[in-house]
């Protein structure tokens, strides 16, 4: 087994990475909240994920990945006041606030989410639950916490008590006396202000529990989801740099406490944010630009992957128009240079072993795409054999995902059509310009271009 070396949010240093079983991988990805479209911010931290998956399915090991939906229960904020986003959803489309208009509109919006996904040649998770489909299993993480003491009830819900986790905020270095990260604002029942919401009270909507009707907090949705997937412990859990202090700092709290087991994740992994402009992406810099606005400027969703290898997950990301204008003529140059060497022969190529080990030692150091791309790079500039040149990039692309394969099927060529090439060849070779023309006329028909490269060697191209 090839070995990998991750950085680990948890120790701040890069580590060895070795797995809780052996040559098999657990990892869970905070999902979407499903209240509209997801914009090219979040598919950022989504194709993150994806990189990751395919680099540890690459070096042969069996992964087993879950990602979240979030159709119930997310505040706005961080913080545990106000509405909920899928209220906020509702309101916007102008539908009366109930459990199954909520549940109705983010089906809608998950639709599409997966559509993204698909566009976005990014593998689909094994687990994908939702969070309404999980309301037991977040009441018995409550439960088993309500057992141990770690909680206490206010007026409005049922909150930990993070005085009782002598190591809480070991994640990120939360500061507690940051008010900002604490969440105070509004709400001084609360013991402590970094306290956090296992269960929201709600008399109108919501889920019986023993504590009352609600809604569980957006924390513990998580960790219902991911133990019932992939058990108390497990290897990695990725997801945007900004749910690292308080979103995963909580998530370790009431899972550690509520089952006596750490840690709850041996590596935890943290997508850097998406600059639009040179600004954080938000909703005032241009956070509604979503993948179907991408294709809506002409750009193909492959175009915004391959501009996402060219930055280390762990560095700040910039999009402009411009900056993805550059990625789609580079991936289209690449693109096309493997067309025209796929059809410069039609001899099975071998990979070329010296690319593929220095591909991989890019991979295992902290899957850094930016420089296996220049692998990629170096290998098609190289004086190697087209049709070794065609597999090793094929190959590659089992981790960039960036259509290679599928491009060249696109333009795949007739077998009849070589046939009728390799016949012209001879003719031409025998200087009967005539069979040849014919020739040419006859491949014409199916609907191909012949160029002569030299007596042995053409390319084909479509009409």
């Amino acid at each position: 087994m090839t070995s990998m070396q991750l950085y680990n949010s948890l120790s701040k240093t890069k580590e060895n990475f070795v797995s809780r079983t052996m040559n098999k991988v657990s990892m869970y990805h905070c999902g979407p909240t499903v209240y509209d479209h997801v914009h090219i911010g979040n598919l950022r931290s989504f194709m993150m994920a994806d990189f990751i998956r395919r680099s540890f399915e690459y070096l042969d090991y069996k992964v087993t990945q879950v990602m979240n939906i979030t159709d119930v229960g997310h505040l706005v904020s961080d913080g545990d006041d106000g509405d909920d986003k899928m209220t906020k959803a509702l309101k916007r489309g102008g539908r009366e606030i109930t459990l199954e208009n909520m549940i109705d509109i983010a089906s809608i919006y998950e639709a599409s989410f997966k559509n993204d996904l698909d566009k976005l040649n990014i593998l689909t998770p094994h687990h994908m639950p939702k969070a309404s489909d999980h309301i037991m299993e977040d009441i018995a993480i409550i439960s088993s916490l309500e057992e141990k003491g770690f909680t206490y009830v206010i007026s409005d819900g049922v909150y930990f008590d993070t005085d009782k986790m002598p190591d809480y905020g070991k994640l990120g270095g939360l500061n507690l006396d940051d008010e900002t990260e604490s969440r105070i604002k509004k709400n001084n029942e609360k013991k402590n202000p970094a306290d956090f919401a296992l269960w929201k009270f709600d008399e109108k909507l919501g889920w019986d529990s023993p504590w009352g009707q609600g809604f569980p907090g957006w924390h513990i949705e998580c960790s219902g989801m991911a133990q019932k997937y992939l058990g108390n412990q497990f290897d990695i859990h990725t997801g945007g740099a900004d749910l690292k202090s308080v979103h995963h700092n909580n998530e370790i709290a009431q899972s550690e406490c509520s089952t006596g087991c750490s840690p709850y994740v041996k590596y935890w992994m943290h997508g850097e944010m998406l600059n639009f402009g040179g600004a954080k992406l938000s909703k005032s810099t241009g956070g509604n630009i979503t993948l179907g606005s991408v294709e809506e400027k002409g750009f193909h969703p492959l175009d915004y992957r391959y501009l996402a290898l060219q930055t280390h997950y762990r560095s700040p990301m910039n999009f402009t128009w411009e900056v993805l204008e550059a990625a789609h003529n580079g991936r289209k140059k690449i693109l096309n240079e493997l067309l025209s060497l796929s059809q410069k022969n039609q001899h099975q190529g071998v990979v070329l072993g010296e690319y593929e080990n220095q591909f991989k030692e890019r991979i295992q150091d902290d899957i850094n795409f930016p420089q296996a791309l220049s692998i990629l790079h170096n290998m098609l500039k190289s004086e190697n054999k087209a049709e070794d040149k065609v597999v090793t990039a094929i190959l590659f692309d089992e981790v960039f995902g960036i259509g290679i394969e599928e491009y060249l099927k696109s333009f795949a060529v007739p077998n009849e059509v070589v046939e009728l090439a390799k016949k012209r060849i001879i003719a031409r070779k025998e200087k009967n310009w005539s069979e040849a023309d014919r020739l040419r006329d006859a491949i014409a028909e199916y609907g191909f271009d012949i160029k002569d490269e030299g007596t042995d060697i053409f390319s084909f191209s479509k009409k």
